[in-house]
This record gives C-alpha cells, structure tokens and sequence, in this order.
C-alpha cells in the first residue's frame, strides 16, 4: 500500500541490508555514474516477494486464473451495459466505469506479478519500477473513488427520487468521473514523481509484490519524509475519506428509509443498495483491516503479503460477478439480449 506500516521493512532504513547476489549489479552501476555527487538513482530494484515458502508457484497459476475470470467477467458486463439500451444510465456509466479500472488495474498489477516470480525476473528497472507503481496506484484510486459516486449515485436515488433524474444524469456523471480521473492522475503522478528525488546508497531490495510505494521510499537514505506525507495524503484520500463518506451516505439513506418509506417501499429500495454494499465490503474492510494490523502490531511480511495481493486482485474478479447476479436491471439486460439474438439464429436458420 501507499504506507510503510510494517515494522521489518522500517528497520530497512537502519540496517541497509543488500540482497545477496540480487542488486549489487545494479547498485554498482549507479555508483559509477553518481560517484562524484551524494545523490544515488540506482539502476534496478528487486523485488523479493515471498520467504522460504515451498511451492509458492501455484499461489501464481492461482492469480493467474483469478486474472483471466477478472478479464472474462469485466468484458462480459461490459459488453452487456453497451448492447442493453435500458442500462444507458447514470448509475451504469459509473459501473462501466468501475469494470474499466477492475479490468486495468488487474492488468497492471498480475501479469506483471506472474512474469517475476512464475519466470523468476525479479530485477526491474528504475524507470518500469516507477511506471508500475503509478498505473497500480491510479486504478487502485478510481476503483475506490468510483465506489464512493455509485453510493452518491444510491444517495440521491433514495433520498430526491422525485429529483433524480433532474440531479444525476449521465452528463453529470461524465463530468464527475472526469474529474475523478483528473485528480487522481494528478495526486498520484506528483507522488510517484517524489521518488525521483530520493537517493538509494543501501539495499535495493523492496519487499513486496510490486513496485509498492511504502517499500520503495523506506529504501531511501535521504530524508524521505515529504514521501511519507503523502503517502499518509493517499491513504486518506483513497481509504478514509471514501468510506466515511460511504457511511454517511448510507446513515442519510437509512434516516430517509425510516421517515417516509412503508414496508415493502424500504424492502425494495435497500434491495438496490445490496450490491454496492457488497462491493463496498470487498473492497475496504480487507484494506483497512491489513493497515490496521500493521500498525498495531508485527505482520510477517509474507503474510502482509498474501493480505495485500489477493484484496489487490479479488476485489477486481468479484465485482462484476456480483453486479451480474445481484442486480435485476442487469439480469434483465442479459436475458433480452439472449432471447433477441436467439430470435435472429432462428429467423436466420
């Protein structure tokens, strides 16, 4: 994640212990080209990934088949939000929306993954480094920040119906993710960009699955302190911020639910909530709760590992499953799409 909240990975900043026969190469070149200056940029980094775990591969044949179902599945509701003429709505820009950043941000993040440790190319450049940190971190933040306009979205559809149509439209929803995706390229282009300005004179060696960015600055042996406020920015903005916000919306809905909805009104209103609340589940609580038991106590980093890849990755494959199945519009779409292209193969034959 954005912070380096595991206490083995801020002693890295102490002891400045060089992988063996992993890094050296790399840190020996940009010595030479910096050798009359303080500032270091190295090279490569290595990314050490799991410790002493036997047959580690098959976790990644694992995430590989999460990956393939998490493009399958995101293609799929796609491909079923453009056909269905009834899911041209405000709320459905956004759930493409959402599928898009599932769908890249699975792509930044496993196949890369996959390619270092199932074919063992653990070196990176400093420049791929940096790259795949940024794409990782952009989609990361449009999945949360599309989250918190769907339970906008759920807002004013419970609590203005009369209004919504006047209030959520799909212009204003355009503009609103527009916005989104402006401001997220902004603040994670200026953090990943603070980096550059670190000077690495020690170990080379980031342990985590990825170019993570807590890792990667924790390496660096000048002040890094501007690095860790952002990183603290990002959290915020990402994680705290959205959920807070996402409660308060739905402590709004429930108030509106209770005041003027009869039984079976209140019943079907919260049924259109369930899978938002569901995705909202999936995607924060692995989160929050991984940074939290980092903070309060010792995580061993294989462990901090498995946490961070699979609320990384299964988040992304669940999402569209869930609005498939969850969502009757949605199910609706599929089943009019099916019995009209039946309709066409039998005319046809």
């Amino acid at each position: 994640m954005f912070l380096q909240t595991d206490l083995s990975l801020f002693s890295l900043q102490q002891t400045r212990t060089v992988h063996p026969d992993s890094c050296s190469m790399a840190h020996e070149q940009s010595v030479l080209v910096s050798s009359n200056a303080t500032f270091v940029r190295p090279s490569y980094f290595y990314i050490n990934g799991f410790e002493n775990i036997p047959h580690i591969k098959y976790y990644y044949v694992f995430l590989g088949l999460v990956y393939a179902v998490t493009v399958l599945a995101n293609s799929f509701i796609m491909t079923i939000i453009y056909l269905a003429r009834n899911l041209h709505t405000a709320k459905y820009v956004v759930v493409f929306n959402l599928a898009v950043t599932d769908l890249c941000g699975s792509t930044a993040l496993i196949p890369k993954l996959i390619e270092t440790f199932l074919f063992e190319k653990q070196y990176i450049s400093y420049e791929a480094c940096l790259s795949s940190m940024f794409f990782v971190y952009v989609f990361m933040t449009m999945q949360s920040l599309s989250l918190l306009t769907l339970a906008y979205d759920r807002f004013v559809a419970i609590v203005f119906p009369l209004r919504y149509h006047v209030i959520v439209t799909r212009t204003a929803m355009v503009v609103i993710l527009v916005v989104l995706w402006l401001f997220t390229l902004a603040l994670i282009s200026f953090t990943v960009s603070l980096i550059t300005r670190l000077s690495f004179c020690g170990s080379l060696v980031i342990k985590s699955f990825f170019c993570d960015h807590g890792p990667t600055y924790a390496l660096s042996c000048n002040n890094n302190s501007l690095n860790n406020i952002m990183a603290w920015v990002c959290f915020l903005v990402v994680m705290c911020v959205p959920i807070i916000l996402i409660v308060l919306t739905y402590f709004c809905i429930a108030i509106a639910l209770i005041r003027i909805a009869t039984g079976e009104e209140r019943g079907k209103a919260m049924r259109t909530c369930t899978s938002h609340l569901i995705l909202v589940a999936i995607f924060y609580l692995p989160m929050v709760g991984n940074n939290i038991a980092a903070v309060v106590s010792y995580i061993h980093p294989n462990a901090r590992i498995i946490n961070n890849s699979l609320t990384q990755t299964l988040p992304s494959m669940l999402n569209p499953i869930i609005y498939s199945l969850r969502t009757e519009e949605v199910m609706d779409a599929i089943r009019k799409i099916y019995k009209r292209n039946t309709g066409k193969l039998n005319t046809i034959s």
